[in-house]
């Protein structure tokens, strides 16, 4: 039959190569009726869905079809039949072996000859695979709202003992300590404490401005913004006689989340001083400046580095950890990584074992 529909345009000599064609072909070929049944089918049809010819040829294709893609099967083959081609439409099949596969059919209905010429492709593995990329979305997503959830607890609740010990201060009688050193230090535990508010107010508002896809970028000032984190922690910077030197001149604002700016800074300042060498004061370089059109900021340390060779693309993964260091949690890299490329930078690193470490951040423009 499919070779007399060739024979009117083609040298009858070539009926045979056509034929050869049909059969050889690695996709689906067949030609169906209008009343529903197979007329011709390639080996192709018969190999992947295990029944013979005969069985295929003596029962209605829809009787192959899965059960609940029948219906919808009906609906689209019977707008075949008003002569309207088909073009890639998935459904499954039920092979003999009770193996459930899908394909992909384009279908040319000829009126005239109430036929139907049809092609499928197996898409079977495509649909396992997008099966598996599914529900590995669905296990991200979860993962991240639960951690989303994680986050804006831990902040929200960490704030009432931070709102009590700023309440301590608050009722405190400093006319009654005469000691100038330890007014120095009650007065340096309110500004932390109070800085300490600060950072979990604005952690849980940007926590709210995520849920809503509204993440805010505004120009920053890196000198203040350095400087507000620098002053958070004054406590710890003077304890590890931190050596900090800064230069903004060539570059002074850049456009970024200015909670992201903030913690990137507190993490990088936080792991140098964590990381210095024994016996050593921690040394930190800042610096800004211009490249090849892009804003970028550069932070160094002289601290005990990690082997690049050895750590490779681990440096910014969540909870890997290159040393023993009793404080280290794997997540401050992490969150600098994170916080960067959510918002289109890029972040690279340079490092050698005992000769610190260079972060190169480029922002986008």
């Amino acid at each position: 039959m499919i070779t007399e529909k060739f024979n009117s345009n083609l040298n009858p000599n070539n009926n045979y190569i056509f034929e050869h064609f049909f059969e050889l072909s690695a996709d689906l070929l067949c030609i169906a009726g209008f009343d529903g049944y197979f007329v011709k089918i390639n080996p192709a049809v018969s190999k992947l869905l295990g029944y013979t010819n005969e069985e295929l040829f003596s029962k209605p294709i829809n009787e192959f079809v899965y059960i609940d893609d029948r219906h919808y099967t009906t609906i689209v083959r019977n707008e075949l039949l008003n002569n309207k081609p088909l073009l890639n439409f998935e459904n499954r099949y039920v092979t003999k072996s009770g193996e459930i596969v899908w394909l992909s059919w384009s279908s040319m209905p000829i009126a005239e000859e109430k036929l139907v010429y049809a092609i499928a492709k197996n898409i079977t593995h495509n649909k396992k695979l997008e099966e598996e990329r599914n529900l590995l979305l669905s296990n991200i997503t979860k993962i991240n709202k639960d951690l989303k959830k994680l986050s804006y607890t831990s902040s929200h609740d960490l704030r009432s003992p931070v709102n009590n010990l700023l309440s301590i201060f608050d009722i405190l009688d400093l006319s009654k300590i005469e000691d100038q050193e330890t007014l120095q230090f009650i007065e340096m535990l309110k500004s932390t404490s109070e800085n300490l508010k600060l950072t979990l107010n604005d952690y849980v508002d940007l926590l709210i401005q995520e849920d809503n896809m509204t993440i805010q970028i505004e120009e920053l000032d890196l000198g203040e913004s350095l400087n507000l984190v620098i002053k958070s922690i004054s406590s710890l910077i003077k304890n590890s006689k931190v050596s900090i030197s800064i230069n903004f001149s060539e570059l002074e604002k850049v456009y970024f989340n200015k909670a992201y700016l903030e913690s990137i800074f507190l993490n990088l300042i936080t792991n140098s001083i964590k990381y210095a060498k024994p016996g050593c004061s921690p040394t930190i370089s800042v610096y800004s400046k211009r490249y090849n059109d892009t804003d970028q900021l550069y932070f160094s340390d002289e601290g005990i580095g990690f082997d690049m060779e050895l750590v490779k693309d681990k440096v910014f993964g969540l909870h890997q950890k290159f040393n023993n260091h009793i404080d280290s949690k794997g997540i401050g890299l992490y969150l600098i990584n994170n916080h960067i490329t959510s918002l289109g930078g890029k972040i690279e690193v340079e490092s050698q074992i005992n000769e610190g470490a260079k972060f190169t951040i480029s922002f986008k423009k």
